[in-house]
Formats: structure tokens, C-alpha cells, sequence
């Protein structure tokens, strides 16, 4: 597709495909060492990454989107997106042939930082393994998110993209986040109750929520709720009764819908996201990625909002 026309995603190639090997070649020898090493083993593929199932469902979404509107082009282009040397692409290409992935666009740019790229490509999520990296893309407006593996393994769906999201400061802006941190959750609940009519301001990840609904109103159209290729969740600490309606009507007033809400009241989301299985998990507290990752969910950080002065990854 035209990339005015797609919902274009670039992946890094740290978070396409495990790395870490290379990775400590490159800071222990250099990226000499490193570039000869990629080179001598340029036809051994390379083991999926952490964004390697969610990039596989994205392309099964595309298939089905190609049956339904073969004329279309509104649909994902998987852009690779990286600051490895141009000699290490023979090796990025071999492994993505051998998993029969769709990535046609590459763009490699030798030690210099890809950030300008991403709007040139006209990026409307960007994941990456480099928190410094994703840290800038954010600061320039794009939506962006650092991966991290699951610390076990699990079967994702591979008829359905499942992607999970979290409220505040990732869907919605970080306004009431500040509140519940600076002021204590009694004043949080106030807040929202006397705000609930009052739509939230949107966050960096309420770009992408609209791209994946504008494609399941495709699958509608055709009769295919019941069938969708993509399914979405909302997954928040906050509590229903007390903060939750103004969640709900925010997502209204947006012409959004979410399919599953599951509000937790301060409950760890990691064993409701291991029931979920998503193929990401977007949240911008660490904790929530670590408790979500020892389960064996694949999450992204989104270094967004006031909860960052609080991060503190262990």
C-alpha cells in the first residue's frame, strides 16, 4: 500500500528478532566486530523477538482485509526500522524470508538515529528494544513503545490480533494520573465523579486504538463481527464503580469502541492479561510491564506522562 493510504507500524530490529547475542558482541567489541560477525552468519536465521507475534497478526489481518477489499489499501505496512549498517541486511532479510513475513520496507541507517525517518514514513507506531530511542519518538509525537519479552513462553492467537491497552497516559491523557500521584486517591475519585461528563484529553496510543477500529468497522461492514480478526482491551487499575464511567464516556465521545473493558481496582493486571494472551500490552508504569512479563505477556512501556518520575525498573 501508498503509505498515505496504510496504518504503517516500524519495528526495530531488536524487537523483530532476539538480538541479545549480538547485542553484547557490538558494546563488548565494537561495531566492527559486531558488523563481521552479522556477516558470518548472514544464513543463520534469527529467533522471533518480542514484537515477532504481534507483526505475524498484523499480516493475518492484512490477508483477511485482501479477501474482503482487494482493492483497498488501508491496511498495516510493517516497516523495518533500524540504525543497524546496510552489510547486516542480508542477515535481517534471510530470517524475515524464512518466516515468510511482508516487510518490503527497510530502513537502515547505519549508527545514526532513525527518529527522522519516522515521520518521513509517515509512522503511526513505532516499537523498539532502545527506551532512548522510543523516549524521543514520543517526544516528537509519534506513538511509540519499548518492548520487552516475556520471561516465559505462551501460544498467542494466530487467527486473531489481541492488543491490550491501559488507560491513563497511554490511551488518555495523564491529567488524572496526576491527581491520584500528587494529591492521594481520595481526591482522584472526587475528581473524576464531579469530571465524569467531561471527556479525557487523548494520550499517545489513542492514534493507534482509532486505526484498529477504523479496520474492525471494515470486518462489520462485511458481516464479520462475530469473526474479527481484531480484538481490543482496555486493562486499568482504576475501579468501575468510582472512576470507571468517565473512561467509558471519553471512548464514546470519541466514536471508539473498546471490546473488552476489565476494570481491576488496584489489582495486578498480569493474571488478566495471561488469560488475554494480547500480542502487546501497552502500559507506562514498569511495574505493571514486569508483573505482565513474569506471566508471559509481551509487554511495551510507553514513556509517557508523570507516572515516568516514578518508574523505577528493577
Amino acid at each position: 500500500p501508498k503509505p498515505q493510504n496504510a496504518i504503517t507500524v516500524a519495528v526495530s530490529s531488536r524487537a523483530l528478532f532476539n538480538l541479545v547475542e549480538e547485542r553484547r558482541i557490538y558494546e563488548e567489541q565494537g561495531v566492527e566486530k559486531y558488523v563481521e560477525y552479522q556477516q558470518n552468519n548472514e544464513n543463520v536465521i534469527l529467533k522471533p523477538g518480542p514484537a515477532f507475534y504481534f507483526v505475524k497478526a498484523l499480516e493475518h489481518v492484512n490477508a483477511r482485509l485482501l479477501e474482503l477489499y482487494p482493492d483497498d489499501e488501508e491496511r498495516f505496512d510493517i516497516v523495518l526500522m533500524t540504525n543497524n549498517h546496510a552489510q547486516v541486511g542480508v542477515r535481517l532479510i534471510n530470517s524475515i524470508n524464512h518466516y515468510g513475513l511482508t516487510i518490503e520496507r527497510f530502513c537502515m541507517t547505519g549508527g545514526e538515529s532513525p527518529i527522522g525517518y519516522l515521520t518521513a514514513y509517515l509512522t503511526n507506531l513505532y516499537l523498539s528494544a532502545d527506551s532512548d530511542k522510543v523516549q524521543e519518538a514520543i517526544e516528537a509525537g509519534i506513538a511509540s513503545a519499548t518492548m520487552f519479552t516475556a520471561n516465559k513462553d505462551v501460544l498467542y492467537s494466530d487467527t486473531q490480533l489481541r492488543v491490550a491497552f491501559d488507560g491513563d497516559a497511554v490511551i488518555f491523557s495523564d491529567e488524572s494520573e496526576q491527581i491520584f500521584k500528587e494529591q492521594g486517591l481520595d481526591r482522584f475519585f472526587e475528581h473524576e465523579q464531579l469530571n465524569e461528563n467531561k471527556p479525557l484529553a487523548q494520550g499517545p496510543l489513542k492514534g493507534f486504538l482509532e486505526d484498529l477500529g477504523k479496520l474492525q468497522k471494515k470486518f462489520y461492514a462485511k458481516n464479520e463481527r462475530l469473526n474479527c480478526p481484531i480484538r481490543t482491551y482496555l486493562v486499568t487499575a482504576r475501579s468501575a464503580a468510582s472512576s470507571g464511567a468517565r473512561v467509558l464516556k471519553t471512548l464514546r465521545s470519541w466514536g471508539l469502541e473498546i471490546d473488552e473493558a476489565l476494570f481491576l481496582a488496584g489489582a495486578p493486571k498480569g493474571p488478566i492479561l495471561a488469560k488475554i494472551r494480547p500480542h502487546i500490552f501497552f502500559d507506562d508504569q514498569m511495574y505493571h510491564i514486569e508483573g505482565a512479563q513474569k506471566l508471559g505477556t509481551i509487554a511495551a512501556h510507553v514513556p509517557y506522562g508523570i507516572a515516568q518520575k516514578y518508574n523505577k525498573p528493577t
